[in-house]
């Protein structure tokens, strides 16, 4: 159950609210139009499992704005027909950070696209199941984003599988296009800071990174963070580390 759900519904406006110890999403906005939220704050245990803090989903023009989550999952999650979203100055964790996903598990699947995340914290995931899907992922901003020990800071998983078990093992039907990241920095708990694992069926397109420096902070002296890539096409500009092998 949803603390708060808004469903089917235009011209929202909520301000201040806050949500503590919700049993699954603490806020959920489906089927929406024109939905403002405003210094939300979102309170659970970093332990607490499917409790992400706000998730919207076939809905269009939604922003979350001066905001604080902590919770078990995702701060911020976007499924599918997620539209036209601005995220700005949220604080993000304990929590899995800003995430696109999962996708793609429905072959028949609405696209998720132009959407802008800013001067926020934690990771940024973009995730979809190895399943054929007409779906997809483009247009997406990250801008002016810092981390503080972050697992798995930037992410593209198209083989996405919580918990490994039965796993569809195809290929992602999902097409991730048009994907920037700038002004990135911070520290990474994970020696791979940048994964990018995308579809063998329809490689990432449009990725580009520009003055994105990550350093990892979980091994001994001396050792650096790296990046793996997996099916993606892009370019790297400024000051990029780790460095990306575009494939």
């Amino acid at each position: 159950m949803q603390n708060l759900h808004i469903a089917n519904s235009k011209n929202v406006e909520i301000d201040g609210l806050t949500s503590i110890n919700s049993q699954k999403f603490h806020i959920a906005v489906t089927g929406c139009q024109n939905v403002n939220l405003r210094d939300i704050t979102v309170a659970a245990l970093g332990t607490s499992p499917n409790t992400d803090g706000i998730h919207i989903e076939k809905s269009t023009l939604v922003s979350v704005l001066n905001s604080t989550i902590s919770t078990g999952d995702d701060c911020i999650s976007m499924g599918p027909g997620a539209r036209n979203v601005w995220i700005e100055r949220v604080a993000c964790g304990p929590g899995h950070g800003i995430s696109i996903g999962s996708l793609g598990w429905k072959f028949q699947e609405p696209g998720v696209q132009n959407v802008t995340v800013k001067e926020t914290t934690n990771g940024l995931r973009i995730k979809t199941w190895a399943r054929r899907s007409l779906g997809f992922v483009r247009n997406v901003l990250f801008h002016h984003v810092v981390f503080d020990g972050v697992k798995n800071p930037i992410l593209i998983d198209q083989n996405y599988c919580p918990g490994r078990r039965n796993c569809p093992r195809q290929a992602s039907g999902i097409k991730v296009s048009d994907i920037r990241y700038k002004s990135i920095g911070g520290t990474s708990q994970s020696k791979v800071a940048v994964r990018f694992e995308c579809s063998k069926a329809n490689p990432c397109a449009g990725i580009t990174m520009h003055d994105v420096k990550l350093t990892y902070v979980g091994g001994g002296r001396g050792e650096e963070a790296m990046a793996t890539c997996a099916n993606a096409r892009g370019t790297s500009s400024g000051f990029v580390t780790p460095v990306v092998r575009y494939s």
